[in-house]
């Protein structure tokens, strides 16, 4: 076993690296440096390593790795991780230079043959606290949960949020020295870890709390009451037995680095720079050049860092720079305008500062329909007010209100929008807002305009993309170390939830103010960044213009034929009703369709169709993946469950829904088109998605044609022809593929004559829409396996595609 340190560390940070790398990877689009070599999920631990290494003064560290696939688990149970998916081979290449960059940033990097990096953090942590010193695992790794105790925590790096007991207990419904015994029984279906059929997590937690521990459960299990449940403990002891081992991290790994050479070293810039040079991330080369990657400590300095007597930090102050810098905030500070004269005082304080940080406050996030309820600004650090223009009366009994008191001071909405409308359309003064797209369309439903805009939400969407989410509370969390007031907070939740318009002025204030506040600070943190990472014009010239555009989209709506949608709707029921018969008739007896449990009992037990897969629940599987080889096999009744699936789905989501989010003001649909939703810059739409308006079946293209112009109007639909073949012709400097556009060649059909062996003439829309995603999916670096799955082959059959 690693031996113990003479002298300890304050505080050590063990890095799960597999962690790292699977989250940069399927957090970054496809990135290859200029040989051709992946190097996507490498930039991503890059960025992420030296974030953590900026944000933290830890004095030890140590990023942590899985070797091979087969460990002494394996000898436990032969099938353990038997039916993980091999690597996709885009990321097999970056595992070796993942660990390049660790030896880059000069910090230690571990990995034994036969072990799991848990098991070796599991050591280090362990000898760590036997030495004194506070150790942070940096994983939101479900199976390191076990470990939290007094001195040992954990750190989720993406969402910047520190998981101790409260946050176990939350996920497993026990203490941390219970997670074993709950993992033994609920099993994990990922590493192949069997445990007992029919029992998950929340089952596992009430009967681990009522009898201790495994061993007393199973030796008392003829006890419980629900049959079921006492058969599947009494048959499968062995199997939780077995689990037990299986999830029991190793605490004692022989012969792993000693603990003291986990000591934070020196950063070597030169090595640094290096790295980064040769595998061409130039934003971190810039970062590095700016000042960032100053969180190691230097040459000189690094043994006494050691032995400082400075005070121990949080797990959650790990984070980026900014959290340095910015001071407290301090919520005592803030100003509720109820009259005027002070309103009049904030306005002229904006103005002559000319930048302001705005939000909203409303009774819906439906900006479409909410009515506003108070505004709040701010203009610099600690200076925050809230400006209530909506508040209503008392709640009702028992629901968190004003205690009886009438309706609240405060200014009338039109008298406030009058007084603000100069100050939001002043050329002159930059207003802040995030995801301000929502309160540009509530201000504009109330005649008031606001322009010059900046938007953090989109300035961290272009500054870090995939990395983590945009929303205001994570970015508080990640960037400014800040946990703010949640809305549950200030409005209750469940049954006994409140609309804004009824929260007491206290608690509006502290709330509303801080949003303001906090969307000030995290501009100040965030667009200077933009120009360190060159990534200004992108910021300036799409990213920013987006919420005005899309604002103006979503105002406009889009015509519905109320009249057809319910035609369909009476059409898809009658059919339904018909399947449903049909159905009964191939089953010999009625039963729930809707109900998996039924159909599979229906299908599998009593039809004994071949094919049956029962799930961790014990019920039978009957996804679409199960039923469509069995109708193309000629089972009637799958086909027609599949059949009656479609239509419902069409019926409730489509016919049915659609009329009923009909805005009654506009007589129109509405949709909020997401700004920041997704990896690859596209715009997402919700409530309702109508992007995903079926169209490949005669069913689903019946809801299109529901959609409707206005008298004296046309629809047009306007999209780029194949622009990103045509990009990849010209960079690539593909004749064949220039010369088939040059001569209107339809590229996918061409694909598809090739690849099938089919004709183009003739050729069916199934099959070109399967080279259509042949030629996308090549484009954007997919795996055989992500192509298996859209084309519904073999992994074998999409690598030779």
């Amino acid at each position: 076993m690693a031996k113990k340190t003479a002298a300890p560390m304050r505080h050590l940070f063990l890095v799960d690296g597999s962690g790292f790398i699977f989250r940069a990877f399927h957090a970054l689009p496809p990135l290859t440096r200029a040989d051709g070599t992946p190097v996507g999920a490498v930039l991503g631990f890059c960025n992420m390593l030296m974030k953590l290494l900026d944000g933290t003064d830890c004095d030890g560290i140590a990023v942590i790795f899985d070797t091979a696939r087969k460990t002494f688990r394996n000898e436990i149970f032969k099938d353990y991780k038997a039916h993980r998916p091999e690597p996709p081979p885009e990321l097999i290449p970056q595992f070796a230079l993942v660990r390049d960059a660790t030896r880059a940033f000069n910090v230690q990097s571990v990995e034994m043959a036969g072990f799991e990096a848990d098991d070796l953090i599991a050591t280090y942590a362990t000898l760590a606290k036997q030495a004194g010193t506070e150790v942070t695992i940096i994983s939101s790794d479900k199976d390191l949960m076990q470990l939290v105790e007094p001195g040992v925590g954990m750190l989720d790096p993406i969402k910047n949020r520190p998981i101790g007991a409260a946050e176990v207990r939350e996920k497993f419904g026990v203490d941390p020295d219970k997670v074993i015994e709950v993992q033994a029984l609920a099993g994990d279906s990922t590493d192949n870890v069997p445990g007992v059929p029919g029992i998950g997590v929340k089952t596992a937690a009430q009967l681990i709390t009522e009898y201790g521990d495994l061993e007393t459960l199973l030796k008392r299990a003829g006890e419980i009451k629900q049959p079921k449940r006492r058969e599947a403990l009494l048959e499968n002891a062995k199997l939780a037995r077995i689990s037990r081992e299986l999830v029991t991290l190793k605490r004692d790994v022989d012969k792993a680095p000693a603990l003291e050479t986990l000591v934070r070293r020196a950063l070597d810039r030169d090595k640094l720079l290096e790295f980064l040079s040769e595998n061409q991330f130039r934003s971190l080369i810039q970062r590095l050049q700016n000042g960032q990657g100053k969180g190691a400590p230097s040459a000189k300095d690094e043994g006494a860092a050691l032995h400082a007597d400075t005070p121990k930090q949080a797990p959650k102050d790990a984070g980026t720079p900014a959290q340095a810098k910015v001071g407290a905030i301090d919520r005592s500070k803030y100003e509720l305008v109820q009259d005027m004269k002070a309103l009049e005082r904030w306005i002229a304080h904006a103005t002559d500062l000319g930048i302001v940080a705005v939000d909203t406050e409303t009774t819906s996030l439906d900006a479409m329909r909410a009515e506003l309820v108070g505004i709040s600004l701010s203009t610099g650090p600690g200076e925050a007010c809230y400006i209530p223009v909506g508040h209503v009366g008392a709640a009702k009994p028992g629901e968190m209100d004003f205690g009886g008191a009438e309706k609240p001071k405060q200014i009338p909405l039109k008298d406030a929008l009058k007084a603000l409308q100069p100050l939001f359309a002043d050329p002159a003064v930059l207003k802040i807002g995030h995801n301000i797209k929502y309160d540009m369309e509530v201000f504009a439903r109330y005649g008031a305009s606001v322009a010059p805009i900046d938007d953090t939400m989109l300035i961290s969407y272009v500054l870090e993309g995939g990395l983590h989410g945009h929303g205001m509370d994570a970015l508080s969390d990640l960037h400014l170390g800040h946990s703010t007031v949640k809305f549950e907070d200030v409005t209750g939740s469940g049954k006994n939830q409140i609309t804004f318009d009824r929260v007491a002025l206290d608690k509006a204030l502290e709330y509303a103010a801080e949003d303001a506040e906090v969307t000030l600070r995290l501009h100040q943190t965030l667009k200077p960044r933009l120009a360190a990472d060159h990534l200004v014009s992108i910021y300036e010239t799409i990213e920013r213009a987006m919420p005005a555009v899309v604002a103006e989209m979503e105002r406009a709506g889009v015509l519905v034929d109320r009249t057809e949608l319910a035609r369909l709707s009476k059409d898809f029921a009658e059919r339904i009703a018909e399947l449903e018969k049909k159905i009964h008739k191939l089953a010999g007896e009625p039963f729930n369709i809707a109900s998996p449990k039924q159909l599979g009992e229906v299908l599998f037990d009593k039809l004994k169709l071949p094919g049956g897969e029962k799930t961790k629940s014990g019920a039978y599987s009957t996804h679409s993946d199960i039923l469509e080889p069995l109708a193309a096999g000629g089972h009637a009744i799958a086909e027609r469950v599949l059949d009656w699936r479609q239509l419902s789905k069409l019926k409730s989501t489509y016919a049915d829904a659609l009329v009923e989010q009909i805005n009654p003001e506009t007589g129109r649909l509405h949709t909020s088109f997401s700004l920041a939703g997704t990896s690859t810059g596209r715009l997402s739409s919700t409530d309702p998605n109508l992007q995903n308006i079926p169209t490949r079946t005669e069913e689903g293209r019946k809801i299109r044609r529901a959609f409707m112009a206005a008298k004296g109007y046309k629809l047009v639909s306007v999209d780029y022809s194949q622009i990103e073949l045509r990009l990849v012709a010209e960079i690539a400097n593909i004749e064949g593929l220039r010369k088939a556009f040059r001569d209107g060649v339809d590229i996918h059909a061409m694909t598809a004559s090739q690849v099938f062996g089919v004709p183009i003439k003739g050729m069916d829309p199934q099959t070109r829409r399967k080279a259509k995603a042949i030629n996308f999916g090549i484009i954007y670096g997919i795996s055989g396996f992500g192509l298996a799955q859209q084309l519904g082959c073999t992994p074998g059959e999409a690598n030779a595609y």
